[in-house]
């Protein structure tokens, strides 16, 4: 399906009311790219990073590009009505908001083409001697002993491909035991607990701050034939205390994890296993020190590409 992307350009102060506007004639998504909010977050040291374009600390600049997409048999009626629109807020804004200069430009785009750039080179990956994640459109015959994990074709992330879910499927594998409990927390696609319960976990809790990841984790794990054996939560950890793994991953950022150093280990039973992924060279002895300073041992750290991943034990 094609699309027209129309591009307003506006100020920080007024690209939430161009924003608006712009809904009023899409159901495809508006989209805001202002450095300025990359900036502030950076500044809010509740919130953390691992990459930021160095020259983002620099003053960013006054143009905002706010984007929509509209389907190309209607996009014409649209614009016009977009731009009157545009017209009339100026003349209502006048003396109060600053909106820069409004002008639009657009281009022809093809809609959702990713998702078939995906199927296209996404095939059967084979990962640590056991697990082989699949694509569901994809028949595949599992060998003796492989643990299948099918994925939607619609997700975007966590498909077993990048170094970070590689590694940590390799560490499962390693140390998970018949029975277990699993806990993950960020579980995106799924991909970890749904792994975990295919190589014999008895059940596995996951969490993450994203509602469409755990949408993805519902279906993937409904997918899977596994949702009588999970349960997925919205939430930054779990605040259900009664739960309890004997197998923790996280596979998020380095700050982050180091932010829930307290907490990641208090969900995990004594001799448990913490799997950690999604940390970069500079900030691997600090993730370390965070987490040995709670009680946790090192047992192993495996680097993939510019990533790195941590198996730790909590002690008696």
């Amino acid at each position: 399906m094609k699309f027209i992307e129309l591009t307003v350009h506006t100020t920080s102060e007024g690209s939430e009311l161009v924003a608006d506007l712009l809904w009023d004639h899409t159901n495809y998504g508006v989209a805001v790219n202002d450095a300025n909010d990359v900036i502030a977050l950076q500044r809010d040291k509740s919130t953390f990073w691992d990459y930021m374009d160095d020259g983002l600390s620099e003053d960013a600049g006054g143009d905002v590009l706010v984007k929509c997409f509209l389907p190309l048999d209607t996009a014409e009626e649209h614009i016009r009505a977009i731009r009157e629109g545009l017209d009339a807020l100026r003349a209502r804004s006048e003396g109060f908001i600053a909106l820069g200069s409004l002008e639009t430009g657009r281009r022809e785009i093809e809609g959702d083409d990713w998702q078939e750039v995906w199927k296209t080179h996404f095939r059967p990956l084979h990962i640590g001697g056991r697990v082989v994640v699949c694509p569901e459109w994809i028949a595949y015959e599992p060998k003796a002993g492989e643990a299948i994990v099918k994925l939607d074709s619609n997700m975007a992330f966590g498909t077993g491909e990048h170094e970070t879910t590689s590694m940590c499927l390799e560490l499962l594998q390693k140390y998970l035991r018949e029975g277990d409990t699993v806990v993950d927390v960020g579980c995106g696609s799924g991909i970890l607990g749904i792994a975990a319960v295919k190589l014999g976990a008895a059940f596995a809790y996951m969490t993450d701050i994203d509602y469409v990841a755990v949408r993805s984790s519902e279906h993937n794990a409904a997918l899977n034939g596994v949702e009588g054996k999970v349960r997925i939560a919205l939430s930054d950890l779990l605040e259900n205390a009664e739960v309890c793994g004997d197998v923790m991953t996280a596979n998020i950022t380095a700050d982050i994890l180091c932010r829930l150093a307290q907490s990641i280990p208090a969900r995990l039973r004594a001799g448990g296993t913490l799997i950690l992924s999604g940390i970069i060279e500079p900030k691997l002895a600090q993730v370390v020190a965070a987490y040995e300073g709670v009680g946790m041992r090192l047992l192993e750290q495996r680097r993939l590409g510019e990533w790195f991943a941590l198996a730790m034990r909590k002690g008696a």
